[in-house]
């Protein structure tokens, strides 16, 4: 059998990502992409959390234009990210494998309230955790809620999955010129504003020597390519 990289991972998955060539809404083809990618690496016996976003269906900072209040918009966009964990949950579930939806808002009708031993104990099991409503908190973001929820549960790496191969100098779809790094540090990435994560999840992963490996998911097999240890993508690293 394969032996992994990693053993214990956080994936953050962009709610974007999710509407494929949709203007909204959920793709069944890129979750169900998403799932079959998933099930790959929970079989290779990797113990697997994610944090999904909420922008395929509400942004609280887009919102916020649109005359919604922040505070409102932001638990707005929580309840986004539960949608796509539901979504997303159902997806894997259908694959056979055993998943939990954990909430930092509480409602027990539909997912377990966020507590950190349950979620550790269900990675121990074999069970992927899919953590939904972002940090609780207004005024912080999915991003943010992965780098703290990965610190949280003692993974290895976050897999920050994206529509893009990597980290550049400046976005690659406006710029021909764009220039790839393979690696890059935080002060890096902090000093030179890429937009990898915000600021405050880039903090949190440099303080806790978490490193972060950004790659182009909707490739099929890329998730597994990076947790076999495959130099794709971009691996940010401590100074």
């Amino acid at each position: 059998m394969e032996k992994p990289f990693y053993k214990r991972v956080l994936l953050k998955l962009s709610g974007e990502a999710l509407m494929g060539d949709q203007e909204f809404g959920i793709s069944s083809d890129v979750i169900n992409s998403y799932a079959k990618q998933i099930k790959e690496i929970v079989d290779l016996g990797v113990e697997v959390s994610i944090v999904i976003g909420g922008g395929n269906i509400f942004r609280g900072i887009s919102g916020a234009t649109q005359g919604v209040d922040r505070v409102t918009g932001d638990h707005m966009g929580m309840l986004a990210t539960v949608i796509n964990s539901l979504a997303l949950q159902n997806a894997i579930e259908k694959l056979g494998v055993p998943t939990r939806v954990q909430t930092a808002i509480e409602m027990p009708k539909i997912a377990e309230p966020f507590i950190k031993r349950k979620a550790q104990r269900h990675l121990e099991k074999g069970r992927v955790v899919i953590f939904g409503a972002g940090t609780g908190n207004p005024y912080f973001t999915t991003d943010t809620a992965a780098a703290l929820r990965a610190i949280e549960m003692n993974t290895e790496a976050v897999l920050k999955a994206t529509k893009v191969d990597g980290i550049y100098d400046k976005d690659p779809v406006k710029y021909a010129d764009a220039v790839k790094y393979n690696v890059v540090t935080y002060t890096e990435v902090l000093n030179k504003d890429l937009k990898v994560m915000d600021a405050t999840a880039i903090s949190l992963c440099r303080e806790n020597k978490l490193p972060i490996v950004v790659f182009n998911s909707l490739e099929e097999g890329n998730i597994k390519k990076v947790i076999m240890g495959e130099k794709i993508g971009t691996v940010v690293v401590t100074d």
